[in-house]
């Protein structure tokens, strides 16, 4: 708190100061005045729940076939060596050049920019997945087969939970390129959402808007990694035993 506290008060000053024009480098009380406007008249609250129900959407898609794909990928050596060459040409692929050929095949709607972000946060997953499966020990897998266990419950029961902590890394990867994938695509097609408010504020040259919506994405990520992948993260190490006192 005390950092952030800090860096608000530089910011303050900076602006009284006058090194940049307040047009363009707004206070953080013109910044928080933007915001609670915005929220009072409802747009960003509507903007942020668009946002946040294409991003869920896509990276909920994202993540169920991203780990099925690794875990394939991982253990059948001529998917690997076919379809896991093509995933790791195509991870190097920035997630916006997607957006041309999703607007040719969806059209102007909501499938085109969920598309560009399945694609922004899927090959990470996959990639993730696909590792941590691999440097599982082949003894917990020898052991298992020793006991009888069944090819389904091998997946489910060993492979799974030895890889769960390369599977959370692959999940925290996937959502903030889901993130950057529904940002670009938001940017550049016109439709409600943050990325469209970012737009919005940069066409009326109203910098405090930008900042505003930025603060506003920067809080969700904040939010999810320390309430959501922090709380898993902490329960996978504490399963692990590596969990400090």
């Amino acid at each position: 708190m005390a950092f952030f506290v800090l860096l608000l008060a530089a910011w303050e000053v900076v602006s009284r100061l006058g090194v940049w024009d307040a047009t363009l480098f707004p206070s953080p009380g013109q910044v928080a005045l933007t915001l609670w406007r915005s929220l009072r008249d409802g747009s960003l609250l509507l903007a942020t729940g668009v946002s946040l129900r294409r991003i869920l959407v896509g990276y909920g898609i994202s993540l169920l076939v991203g780990t099925v794909l690794g875990v394939l990928l991982a253990r059948f050596r001529w998917l690997e060596e076919t379809v896991g060459s093509l995933v790791m040409g195509l991870q190097t692929l920035p997630s916006i050049c997607w957006l041309p050929l999703a607007l040719l095949w969806f059209g102007l709607n909501d499938r085109a920019i969920l598309f560009v972000v399945v694609m922004g946060a899927l090959l990470s997953v996959t990639v993730a997945v696909q590792d941590g499966v691999k440097n599982v020990p082949p003894v917990y897998l020898r052991a298992a087969q020793t006991m009888g266990t069944r090819p389904l419950a091998l997946y489910t029961q060993v492979l799974l939970p030895a890889s769960l902590p390369a599977i959370l890394t692959g999940a925290k990867l996937g959502w903030s390129f889901a993130w950057r994938s529904l940002m670009a695509g938001e940017l550049l097609f016109v439709s409600m959402g943050l990325g469209h408010m970012l737009m919005m504020g940069r066409e009326l040259a109203d910098m405090s808007q930008v900042l505003a919506v930025m603060g506003v994405i920067v809080a969700l990520g904040l939010f999810t990694d320390r309430i959501i992948f922090g709380v898993l993260e902490e329960r996978v190490r504490e399963r692990w035993g590596l969990a400090t006192a």
